[in-house]
């Protein structure tokens, strides 16, 4: 029987999704399962790594049911993750020695200042394209290291393995047969050189870091490994590996230099494809879009650490409503914020502002300021910070932004989306498809076997649904980014 079909992997931050596509990049069948996370205290963020990667090897073997599809009629299997979250664990037991410590967790801030305080940030930045900052792998790995007993030593002869979530489910798939990371991932670490592609000697003395703990690094697209269980999808061939936003600048086809495309998730994240050339940064990052065919190519990120987190935050803490939709609902029921600017600093602030230490404000509310008004403050809150870190990211690169093209479940809500484009003041792109990210790792497996012969043939898949274009005035545009950016200026004024 021949394989006609692709399985995407997607484990993200607060789920697992497994989807199965065609050779047209249509949804064949899609299986979603959320798990938990931790917050043993404040500022922490962890789940269990045994939760993350059983859960999307449950949810693969469910999409593969719900098609009536067997593992022998899938051509390749590809994987995109939640990217700096980190895992430690034995290599001759499989047991991670401590929980997964997700990319949101901001408990190695400290660390990070006391780097820069040493002096050590602009030699990292150089080499690395990122900031010193709790986002990256690093300071992560490097407290696990310090708290765990023995855990140095372990590392150091070689018992331990490191990995991003990439590195652990396909250990998990491989039953411990492969230790790799693709170079999308590697360079979200702080240990990546961006311009050799290797992990950085100079940086692991730095940081403290035992070479043996490392996975090998791997290209984004081509033949990796084969799955070893579960039995079902044993014999399904790994053939593509990146970071969840990179998958998304990928399956958005970003290809030509310049293009550029959002996700919002809970958090935002917006890629420009800079080509073959890393283009440095002071205020965003510097990252590896892929490696393919030996070929290293960049993208200029602006990572945004809360965006439909905020939406959740008010479902969840404040209990303001009951969900998402709620939220759009309320948002379109009054004709603008009252006045309110809503900073959601919940994790400290990242591009353009990198400040671990900042916390959200409420600003501007009156005796008439209702839920409604929080909740539109809120969505535009989102678009804000889309645009400080869009204007940095055409600064730097000195290229033009004629258009945005957007995924993630944020993408779906219609205000928001207007909204971008108003403060943008360019036309939003929302595909047919806004599962970006799976689709993808989907194109960088059949890229990689074949299945799809090159990228213009993936290029001819993509096509936009509906557009939005910007209606305010440069003037309206103006005023309301003046204020927004007020409110910041006070919130990082602010001191707890």
């Amino acid at each position: 029987m021949s394989s006609q079909y692709i399985l995407a992997l997607d484990l993200g931050t607060t789920s697992a999704r497994a989807i199965i596509f065609d050779a047209e990049g249509s949804t064949v069948s899609l299986a979603q399962k959320a798990y938990s996370q931790n917050y043993p205290n404040p500022g922490w963020v962890e789940q269990d790594p045994f939760d993350l990667s059983q859960t999307q090897i449950a949810v693969a073997q469910q999409a593969l049911q719900q098609a009536n599809l067997t593992a022998s009629e899938i051509a390749a299997l590809g994987i995109t993750n939640q990217r700096e979250s980190t895992v430690v664990w034995d290599r001759a037991s499989g047991q991670p020695i401590y929980p997964a410590i997700i990319w949101q967790d901001r408990r190695t801030a400290t660390m990070c200042e006391q780097w820069k305080a040493d002096g050590v940030e602009d030699f990292v930045c150089e080499r690395t394209g990122l900031h010193l900052d709790p986002y990256f792998s690093a300071s992560k790995l490097r407290w696990i290291l310090d708290r765990v007993p023995n855990a140095q030593e372990r590392a150091k002869r070689g018992e331990l393995a490191f990995g991003t979530l990439d590195s652990w489910l396909i250990w998990s798939l491989t039953k411990g047969q492969y230790h790799v990371t693709d170079a999308s991932n590697a360079s979200r670490s702080l240990l990546f050189n961006l311009d050799t592609g290797t992990w950085d000697d100079e940086l692991l003395h730095l940081f403290k870091i035992p070479p043996a703990i490392l996975p090998a690094i791997v290209e984004s697209s081509g033949a990796i490994a084969a799955v070893a269980d579960p039995e079902d999808l044993a014999g399904i061939t790994i053939a593509g590996i990146a970071g969840d936003q990179q998958a998304g600048l990928f399956g958005q086809t970003c290809f030509d230099v310049g293009s550029v495309k959002n996700t919002y998730g809970t958090g935002c994240f917006m890629l420009m494809n800079t080509g073959t050339r890393p283009v440095m940064s002071k205020n965003l990052l510097t990252t590896v879009a892929w490696q393919i065919d030996g070929q290293l190519e960049y993208a200029v990120e602006g990572a945004i650490f809360t965006a439909g987190a905020a939406i959740q935050w008010l479902q969840d803490e404040l209990q303001l409503i009951e969900d998402a939709e709620e939220c759009d609902r309320l948002a379109t029921s009054v004709l603008d914020t009252g006045g309110v600017y809503f900073v959601p600093a919940l994790t400290g602030l990242a591009a353009p502002y990198w400040n671990a230490h900042a916390r959200g404000m409420l600003l501007g509310l009156a005796r008439g300021t209702n839920r409604a008004h929080i909740c539109r403050a809120a969505l535009e809150a989102i678009a804000y910070q889309v645009g400080d870190a869009i204007d940095c990211m055409k600064s730097d690169s000195a290229l033009p932004l004629k258009e945005l093209r957007v995924d993630g479940g944020g993408a779906n809500c219609n205000f928001l989306m207007q909204r971008q484009a108003d403060i943008l003041g360019i036309s939003i792109l929302r595909p047919k498809t806004t599962e970006a990210t799976a689709l993808g790792a989907a194109f960088l497996a059949g890229l990689g076997v074949g299945f799809w012969p090159d990228r213009a043939a993936l290029r001819s898949l993509w096509k936009p649904q509906t557009a939005f274009h910007p209606t305010l005035s440069l003037a309206e545009r103006e005023t309301a980014l003046h204020q927004w950016r007020q409110a910041v200026a006070l919130t990082l004024q602010w001191k707890s």
